[in-house]
């Protein structure tokens, strides 16, 4: 059995047969069970998890190691940077008994569909753009090391085997470094278009092409060099661009991932059949047992329990439900079995339904331009009209040196290259990106700085976003020392979030549960059981017999003496206050939206001094206030957690999520918060306003060494080695000024 772990991305694969060389023949040559796998020998399943806790090497062993110990597994690959597990198992191996597992040892986990994740999760276009780097680096290098005896004065057939070596370096260099911009180009020119690359690619060809004519004439000059380093430099551009542009995946994909895809269905008699959820029609009876994920939307017919709606509305408190409550495909079961009418499933779900919120909402947003695309747009045609000119004009005044026209038709090209141009943008990014992620904060898209610089509006979600999403009881020094052993005892019975909270408080403080008899948990009420013969209860206010208020509680009774109400709270990110405070002094709007309760929700937005709030708010009505604030014209910022908030996340101007949120709420974001500590929003939105005077003076840049070396060109004193070193100038000049913002 292959053992392997993907950390940040890297694959490290420690293999039986290569292990050791000394192992002994019969055991190299029979196949391992996973080998069998396979090829095929021996059918089996395929189980993947999503593992949004997992963050370090220690988890991934962890995991390992605990999958590897249940029945069935044959092999288990933590892939950490998709915080995700691939589980290989015999036929009939179901995700819920390994999530059981894992979760005993601390690790939450949801399962995901194979057949909806993208089939590849390797970053290949960004190793192919570094290896034509790293190719024409080394290139340019070796030419302009031979190139030092030219410019020393070697002459005749020495200068010429010194051109003609240089040549055989650099054009299978252009011809394989230059790819991405030939095609490019090539697909402009198909489409009738003249986009950036085109220019470049010119440039480059001219350049490679005048020095391969030159050198076969035995002239003085050749530009191998030249094209070679137009080539590396627009490169490292084009990498910068693609880094700060690129996101892992798909929220949406994620979303659609987390559907369940297994579903328990009951017979007319009665009987119960695990079928695809595909294969589920309204009107179908389905079981759900506690600790499962509800397949489909659909109202209770038969138990009561409690369910997690954490995955649609952001809030970690469960929610009573009995016969007749309508619950959604994503949430949790928790306590007891239930039985559910089938109302929608598959595409027609509410997750289904709030994935396509968010592709929708994504691929709106990829069609915003940045400032160095539109200025291509006018820049481009410019470009071939001035080389072109160049061209025609020195032809007639040379009175037919086609030789000599073309030279300066070359330098042009190569003198007005919007390699500073393309550099404008990427290089602030990548700058601005660096000081943010020493701050702890992370950039994953190209625009998202340009678009946090216009933000006048933020949105923040309130449980684990403004909140820890931890609720700790506060008041467990009123109770007396009876009630706290009690009240310790009943909660260490129960899965219930608040009861395992009070447990831990109780823990803490020393306290030894006291011994109590007959403990059950009754679903979606609480935990009783017998104290020195009374009934002692812990849950829900009704069930107790106590008035319910407004904050959140638990409510303990001690036989027939009156309830004590245990009262949590949910404790404030670190920074939340002063980012807030910031926020308002450079002049943003602030909103807060959730789903909790009004009571809950105006005291925390009075608490941090947030004027507009909104409470009890589903998704899609996320999502539509953030359309509405859009519509009146105010450019948001969406910071939230949840998978939940990924429609508003997606359709905001700009988005923001913690490291501590779920897989598809990060990947719909544009920014993600790696630390705990809020404070650094709102030095982002002073950066971003930063980066962006940067961009500008970085085109500023650009138009006037244009102004300057556009015209020294055309007269003819530039050559086409001198035009690549006055663009490379430029490039240097641009990324200088992008460094200032450290």
């Amino acid at each position: 059995m292959a053992l392997s772990s993907e950390i940040e991305g890297t694959t490290v694969i420690a293999d039986e047969e290569h292990v050791s060389a000394s192992a002994c023949p019969a055991c190299l040559a029979a196949p391992s069970a996973e080998q069998m796998a396979r090829s095929g020998d021996i059918k089996g399943a395929r189980v993947m998890l999503s593992l949004p806790t997992a963050h370090c090497a220690v988890c991934i062993s962890d995991v390992e190691r605990e999958l590897h110990r249940q029945p069935g597994v044959r092999s288990a690959r933590v892939n950490l940077t998709l915080k995700r597990v691939s589980v290989d198992a015999d036929a009939g191996v179901e995700a819920a008994p390994l999530i059981a597992a894992l979760d005993r040892i601390g690790y939450e986990a949801h399962e995901l569909d194979p057949s909806l994740l993208s089939a590849t999760e390797t970053d290949k276009r960004g190793r192919d753009l570094l290896m034509r780097i790293g190719v024409a680096g080394f290139a340019m290098m070796n030419i302009m090391l031979l190139s030092i005896s030219v410019w020393s004065g070697a002459e005749a057939a020495t200068r010429d085997m010194f051109h003609w070596i240089s040549g055989a370096i650099a054009i299978p260099t252009v011809l394989f470094s230059a790819q991405p911009f030939f095609a490019s180009a090539w697909t402009s020119l198909r489409a009738r278009r003249l986009g950036m690359d085109v220019p470049i690619s010119l440039a480059i060809i001219l350049a490679t092409g005048i020095s391969l004519y030159e050198t076969s004439q035995s002239g003085r000059h050749a530009y191998f060099d030249a094209a070679v380093m137009l080539t590396f430099f627009l490169l490292v551009g084009r990498y910068l661009d693609y880094r700060t542009r690129a996101t892992a995946r798909s929220a949406a994909e994620e979303l659609a991932a987390l559907e369940v895809p297994r579903a328990a269905r009951l017979a007319v008699d009665g009987t119960e059949e695990t079928v695809p959820v595909a294969e589920l029609r309204v009107g179908d009876l389905i079981r759900v047992r506690p600790g499962g994920r509800v397949p489909a939307d659909g109202a209770i017919t038969e138990g009561t329990s409690e369910t997690d709606r954490s995955l649609l509305t952001g809030e970690s408190l469960p929610v009573f439900v009995g016969p007749g409550a309508l619950l959604s495909a994503g949430e949790v079961n928790l306590t007891g079995p239930l039985v559910l009418r089938v109302s929608a499933a598959g595409k027609d779900s509410s997750l289904h339904q709030m994935a396509d919120l968010v592709a929708a909402a994504e691929s709106a947003k990829t069609k915003y331009t940045s400032l160095a695309e539109r200025a291509a747009r006018a820049y481009a045609p410019v470009v071939h009209i001035l080389a072109f000119a160049s061209f025609v004009g020195w032809v007639w005044i040379t009175g037919g040196d086609v030789r000599h026209a073309a030279n300066i038709a070359a330098a042009v090209l190569i003198i007005t290259c919007p390699c500073a141009l393309g550099l404008a943008v990427p290089a602030v990014v990548t700058s601005a990106s660096g000081r943010l992620f020493r701050k702890g904060l992370l950039i994953k898209d190209g625009t998202a700085l340009e678009r946090l610089a216009e933000v006048d509006t933020v949105v923040f979600d309130k449980t684990g976003t403004l909140t820890m999403g931890a609720p700790k009881p506060e008041n467990l020094g009123d109770l007396s020392a009876e009630q706290l052993v009690i009240a310790a005892a009943l909660a260490g019975a129960s899965a219930h979030p608040l009861a395992r909270a009070l447990a831990e408080g109780a823990q803490a403080m020393g306290v030894q549960p006291a011994p109590l008899e007959a403990l059950r948990e009754v679903p979606g009420f609480g935990v009783e059981g017998l104290a020195n013969g009374q009934v002692v209860r812990l849950g829900r206010a009704d069930w107790i017999g106590a008035e319910a208020g407004a904050s959140t509680a638990t409510h303990l009774r001690i036989g027939d003496a009156a309830p004590v109400s245990i009262v949590f709270a949910d404790n404030l990110r670190p920074g939340a206050e002063d980012m807030v405070a910031d926020l308002a002094r450079q002049g943003v709007a602030l909103w807060l939206v959730s789903g909790d309760v009004e009571p809950v929700v105006a005291d925390l937005a009075a608490r941090l001094g947030i004027a507009k709030f909104k409470a009890g708010v589903l998704p899609h009505e996320k999502a539509a206030l953030v359309q509405e604030l859009s519509a009146t014209g105010s450019r948001v910022l969406m910071v939230g957690d949840g998978l939940n908030d990924t429609a508003a996340l997606a359709g905001a101007h700009v988005s923001i999520s913690p490291a501590s949120a779920l897989d598809a709420a990060r990947t719909a974001s544009d920014i993600v918060l790696l630390g705990a500590d809020l404070a650094p929003i709102a030095d982002a939105a002073r950066i971003s306003r930063q980066a962006r005077k940067r961009i500008k003076e970085n085109f500023a840049i650009s138009i006037l060494y244009n102004c300057v070396a556009v015209p020294i060109a055309l007269v003819g004193l530039a050559t086409p080695l001198g035009a690549a070193i006055a663009m490379s100038a430029s490039s240097i000049t641009v990324s200088l000024n992008s460094l200032r913002l450290k």
